[in-house]
Parts: C-alpha cells; structure tokens; sequence
C-alpha cells in the first residue's frame, strides 16, 4: 500500500473508529434498530481487541471464527473473503453473535447480537486499516481471484461485564 493510502488508514483509525471510506462500494440499509454503546463497550471496540464471531452453520451448529474489528457509529465492521464458512454463513442466515473480550483483562468482554449486511471491498480498504490498527503493517495482497466484503453488524443487543 502506498504511503497516501497508509496516511489515510491511519487518519480513519485515529479517531477511533473506521471512516466512511471504507463505505465506498456502498451502504446498504440497516435491517433492525442498532443500540447506544456505553464508555466501557466503545473502549473495547475501539481498542486492539479480539472478537470471536459465531454464525450458523447449515445444520443448525455454531461456527466460530476470532477476527479483527472496527466500528462506524454503532455498526461494527470486519472483513471477510467470499467463499469461506463464515461468509456462506452469514449470507444464508444474517444473525450472529460476537464477543469481544479486552486483551488486558480477558474477563472483561462484551457479548453482541444482532444482524449483518455485506458489501464488495474490491480495495480492501477496511482489511487494511483493520491491519494497521492490529499489526501496525500492510497486510500484503490476497491470494489472486479472492474478493472482500465489508462486513457491517447492526447490534440489537449487549450484554457482559463491558455492557
């Protein structure tokens, strides 16, 4: 990535969550009403933090998958490649479940619910700024014929130590 495109993830980041320009394939509507996060869920959010995503397989049984996170407002966002469990997952059933547990205290965490909506990444913009924010790095180039969506999670509900 060039140093402008570095500049710019950094710049989006700084302000503690993603900028709008990780919309740029386009916004899709939101399916229910997102809540207010409190001080202590924002700071885990916005922190270098892990999540752990479950979705639902076609069987009915939970698929786990621990991911990078980044937030616009009240959506929380992360990126995915078409094609892999989690992604078929979410585009057959678009409810999940996600905690985030603090790197510090892992038993402080916070639980979320809620549905998501997915949109083309042809930039990666948000892999990368969600790599800088994580890594501090580039996260180099996906494997050739691979596409990332943005992930965008509107919570209904929170619960947790955090919450």
């Amino acid at each position: 990535m060039g140093s402008a495109a570095a500049g710019a993830a950094g710049r989006c980041l700084s302000a503690g969550h993603i900028c709008s320009a990780s919309r740029a394939a386009g916004r899709l509507y939101r399916a229910v009403m997102a809540i207010s996060f409190n001080d202590p869920t924002l700071r885990l959010l916005d922190g270098r933090n892990y999540a752990v995503l479950a979705t639902i397989n076609p069987d009915g049984s939970p698929h786990t998958s621990a991911m990078w996170i980044g937030r616009d407002g009240e959506d929380v966002l992360f990126s995915t490649l078409e094609g892999r469990v989690k992604h078929r997952n979410m585009l057959r059933d678009p409810r999940v479940s996600m905690t985030v547990l603090d790197s510090e205290d892992p038993e402080i965490s916070v639980d979320l619910r809620g549905r998501v909506t997915m949109t083309p990444d042809p930039d990666r913009l948000l892999h990368i700024q969600l790599s800088y924010k994580y890594d501090g790095t580039d996260p180099g180039e996906d494997a050739p014929g691979r596409h990332r969506v943005i992930v965008r999670m509107a919570v209904d509900k929170a619960a947790g130590h955090a919450a």
